[in-house]
């Protein structure tokens, strides 16, 4: 219920300004993003509890990376590390970190 819910608001929204949101200055969001490096940089990270790999960013969508972003810092996408992350960012902030993400190629090889 709650997954329909949200991809309803998610495409309901998307109509409204996609460009906005996917809009953001990637060299400001990677000078915003050194803090996300520390874990979604290193390679062969894994999260402490519960154990799994921390998943590389570069090369995702800009638009899940910032419904992301949102969902942790409302605290409806549960990650204490992550929430506390969020917490102070701006809209601008997730745009931008998720305009930086989004131009980085894909490594496979991790």
């Amino acid at each position: 219920m709650i997954r329909a819910l949200f991809c309803a608001v998610f495409v309901a929204g998307a109509g409204v300004a996609p460009t906005v949101m996917a809009a953001g200055d990637a060299e400001q969001g990677r000078l915003k993003a050194q803090t996300c490096m520390g874990c979604h940089g290193a390679p062969g990270m894994r999260n402490a509890y519960p154990g799994y790999r921390v998943p590389k960013l570069g090369g995702q969508h800009s638009e899940y990376i910032i419904a992301a972003l949102q969902a942790y810092k409302n605290e409806t996408r549960s990650h204490p590390t992550m929430r506390a992350q969020a917490a102070d960012l701006s809209d601008d902030d997730m745009s931008n970190i998720a305009a930086y993400f989004s131009s980085l190629k894909i490594n496979s090889a991790e």
